[in-house]
């Protein structure tokens, strides 16, 4: 079953990594809150570490989401992983999935993938692709 919502963003709080190790992108890590609305309805606090480029828009990043909400009307809390790379224009080499044993309540068990899609407006979807 595929459960769609789409999500705005609040709370940011950024740190720069000093490593140890200079590369040819900054690295980085970005903790915010998201706000879920549609078949999936409900909040996360998102873990961003990436190494990008703001200037070039060229980087990677990968994300935990914790989120606590419904999907499909079933109440409970989950974690989910998602990461892709971009070349300043584009998404390619992406990866989501719930992470398994993390649901609780009536969430309990769910597995599956997840999939963001922006639109040309900057409109923000998140695709729930699960056994629900």
């Amino acid at each position: 079953m595929t459960s769609s919502a789409t999500f705005t963003t609040s709370d940011f709080d950024v740190t720069d990594y000093v490593p140890a190790i200079t590369t040819g992108l900054p690295t980085g890590h970005l903790r915010m809150s998201k706000t879920y609305a549609g078949d999936v309805v409900g909040r996360s606090i998102t873990q961003f570490t990436s190494a990008f480029d703001q200037s070039t828009g060229v980087g990677t990043y990968v994300a935990m989401e914790s989120f606590e909400g419904t999907v499909d009307g079933r109440r409970g809390a989950f974690n989910f992983v998602h990461a892709a790379s971009t070349s300043g224009s584009d998404r390619a080499n992406e990866y989501g999935l719930i992470v398994p044993g993390s649901g609780t309540e009536e969430l309990e068990g769910i597995t599956g993938t997840v999939a963001l899609r922006i639109d040309a407006d900057g409109t923000h979807h998140m695709d729930f692709h699960h056994n629900l």
